[in-house]
């Protein structure tokens, strides 16, 4: 054995070592990682397992597009709005400072941090709604971009072959919900790679999901991603004139604040006030019932907001014409077709193999930015971006 890998495993020997004096007795130990296929490198490795997964999404090419994906607002001419890239750095942000209280892994949550919305369509939740339509009518099931991000990081990166992310990173990220209130998470322990790929199934063929992950890392992601957003979209909503910081309930303002720094501050100290030494993450009763009703506030006033609805009138009909477009492509070989040329050239023959023509459109539509999106679109489609609404 050579000197520099007697010193990545000593590396290795030293980080194992503390994590076994520093984490809590629930927290997900980087050495059970596990992944799906054997790494012939992993002898001279020095990083941990859940530091390398942030790291392979960090460098893939889904991470790289997050920079122009729709978060809440799209077509609005302000550079102060938040996008996807940064929700994803937030989500890590706060993550990792709830399980550095609560003893827990920190590298396994910022790596679900970081991958959990690569499966975003363009347009955000709007488009993958428009998409799900479209793979259910086209019997490819319905589309949730927490499952197509698995199938981004496990089945179309790298030509197809996939990144042999661990099984908990990738559990963390296919259970996230920000979207569903949770008051507490108790961990579903012990899920092994059939009973991931049996839940990637089921997904497929509910309308609504809501899976619970395995691991405390997976649930304080999932938490956190709910953190991250409800004051940062409050405050872009703000900030457009959608709604005035004197229209948020008294009852939230007096429990969760009035800004987005005071709201997260709270939210995470009673998160790890109420978690810590238990076997499960969770808020208090009072927390969570602002946090509902703050939710129900902002779904209100501004996620289904008509003023923002009605600049994404023409977007479902790009997403039909678009669908209908590269599946007729598919279906007759035209290899001109940017569907053969922007995604397929280079891609393995087993990704072509084992997927559809309505699935392989829906992965090349899903992995557009939303401005790729409108270049695709005919002209008598294509919004114009507005500068205010």
């Amino acid at each position: 054995m050579n000197d520099n890998l007697k010193q990545a495993r000593a590396l290795k020997d030293l980080l194992n070592q503390r994590e076994k004096e520093n984490f809590c007795s629930l927290a997900c130990f980087s050495h059970t990682a596990q992944r799906r296929h054997k790494e012939k490198f992993t002898e001279n490795e020095y990083r941990q397992a859940f530091s390398s997964d942030s790291d392979r999404i960090l460098n893939s090419l889904a991470f790289t597009r997050y920079i122009d994906k729709t978060q809440v607002f799209s077509l609005i001419n302000n550079d102060h709005l938040t996008h996807r890239v940064i929700h994803v750095q937030l989500v890590s942000r706060v993550g990792r400072t709830i399980g550095r209280y609560l003893g827990l892994n920190e590298d396994l949550i910022e790596a679900a941090s970081l991958g959990h919305d690569i499966g975003h369509t363009p347009f955000g939740h709007d488009g993958e709604h428009f998409l799900s339509k479209l793979t259910h009518e086209h019997g490819a099931g319905f589309f949730h971009h927490n499952l197509q991000s698995i199938q981004f990081l496990d089945r179309i990166e790298k030509n197809g072959n996939g990144w042999n992310l661990s099984l908990q990173t990738m559990d963390a990220i296919i259970c996230h919900n920000g979207e569903a209130h949770s008051k507490q998470l108790i961990p579903q322990k012990d899920r092994s790679f059939k009973d991931f790929d049996l839940m990637k199934t089921t997904m497929k063929k509910n309308k609504v999901c809501d899976e619970i992950p395995m691991t405390m890392e997976g649930c304080v992601m999932r938490m956190a991603d709910t953190i991250s957003y409800i004051g940062r979209d409050l405050e872009d909503a703000i900030r457009l004139g959608l709604v005035k910081r004197e229209n948020i309930p008294d009852s939230c303002k007096k429990i969760l604040g009035r800004t987005n720094g005071t709201i997260v501050f709270n939210l995470v100290t009673d998160l790890i006030s109420n978690s810590l030494n238990q076997p499960f993450i969770g808020f208090s009763e009072e927390i969570s019932s602002a946090l509902k009703k703050l939710k129900a506030f902002n779904y209100k006033n501004i996620y289904k907001n008509p003023a923002i609805k009605k600049h994404l009138s023409s977007i479902e009909d790009i997403f039909r014409f678009l669908f209908e477009k590269y599946l007729t492509a598919l279906e007759k070989e035209n290899k001109k077709s940017v569907i053969f040329t922007d995604f397929l050239n280079g891609m393995s023959s087993r990704y072509r193999g084992n997927h559809s023509n309505p699935e392989i459109v829906r992965d090349y539509i899903s992995g557009m930015t939303d401005s790729y999106f409108i270049r695709q679109a005919p002209d008598h489609l294509k919004p114009d971006s507005i500068e205010n609404v």
